[in-house]
């Protein structure tokens, strides 16, 4: 009898299947390690402009040194507004076709960034909101800001009363807040973007379980063990940690989607569309933190101001 073969699964998506990006430009936050590298170093590859935008520039420089593309190097410290106008400021009015929110520090003992923010959300969330406010009037295709899974961990709400966590501070709660923050944001940012007629997009995505140098800061040595020994027996390499970012960079995907890996628990795999939990889901309480957001930073969306462009310098 004549057997049948059964037809191939469709190879998983991977970084071999970005298209070619020459010609376009793309900043990305925090390149110099980690996911970020990994991203940077698979866009420029496919023929991108990339700027590391990094708070040490001579180790930015190095990572860059060690990727294959073009690139540049320019200094940004999402800890300190000051900075982040400084490195919109220097722009030079250029389209920008892609900004990678990526930068982003982890479950870190209680401390403040420069303006006085909690370090996590001020970092992860409050620098962003800024630098992306800011670069909008350039921004040509599509924003992706970094979440995580971790967005459901602790209260699982954005404790608006208390957003430094001044009453009942946790590295993990802390994280918790600023990842929930991270994809209010992109929900806002698309609803806005939206009603003023770009077509730029805006997209979030979480790594899974990649083993980076971020769980080396956790606050507790306790943690810092759990995590070297998930590191070891279940986390991913950074590269398979950065196909969600370089999924939702050139899929055509709609606006405020959110993609993670498709294996057990979104902790590695393949990237795909994810599920996001009910409160950062909540547009209510998007259009809240964008609000405060705005007050804490001095900086606002800038698109559908005169002429569309210039708003949101502060």
């Amino acid at each position: 009898m004549p057997t049948t073969s059964k037809p191939a699964r469709p190879a998983k998506w991977n970084a071999d299947r970005l298209p070619d990006l020459t010609g376009r430009t793309a900043v990305v936050t925090g390149a110099n390690s980690g996911i970020g590298l990994a991203a940077a170093g698979a866009l420029a590859r496919a023929g991108a402009h990339v700027v590391f935008a990094v708070r040490d520039p001579e180790r930015g420089r190095a990572a860059a040194a060690a990727v294959s593309g073009s690139t540049e190097v320019r200094r940004l410290d999402l800890a300190d507004l000051a900075s982040v106008r400084a490195f919109a400021e220097g722009w030079e009015a250029r389209p920008l076709d892609l900004l990678i929110n990526n930068a982003g520090v982890m479950m870190l003992p209680e401390q403040r960034t420069k303006d006085g923010f909690e370090m996590q959300f001020g970092t992860n969330h409050l620098g962003h909101f800024a630098l992306t406010n800011l670069l909008l009037p350039y921004v040509t295709d599509r924003v992706v800001t970094l979440s995580s899974g971790a967005h459901r961990f602790g209260d699982g709400v954005i404790r608006f009363d208390d957003l430094n966590l001044t009453s009942g501070y946790t590295p993990v709660r802390a994280y918790a807040q600023s990842k929930l923050a991270n994809l209010l944001f992109t929900l806002e940012l698309q609803r806005r973007l939206t009603e003023s007629g770009s077509p730029v997009r805006a997209l979030a995505a979480h790594p899974g379980y990649a083993a980076t140098n971020l769980q080396s800061h956790a606050a507790s040595r306790v943690s810092r063990l759990v995590m070297s020994l998930g590191n070891r027996l279940i986390a991913q390499d950074d590269k398979a940690g950065a196909l969600p970012t370089l999924y939702a960079a050139v899929q055509d995907l709609p606006g405020a989607s959110y993609v993670g890996p498709d294996g057990l628990g979104e902790m590695r795999g393949a990237p795909t569309l994810v599920s996001r939990s009910a409160a950062a889901s909540d547009p209510a309480a998007a259009r809240r933190l964008w609000t405060v957001s705005e007050e804490l930073t001095g900086v606002s969306f800038p698109l559908g101001a005169a002429n569309g462009v210039g708003a949101g310098r502060a």
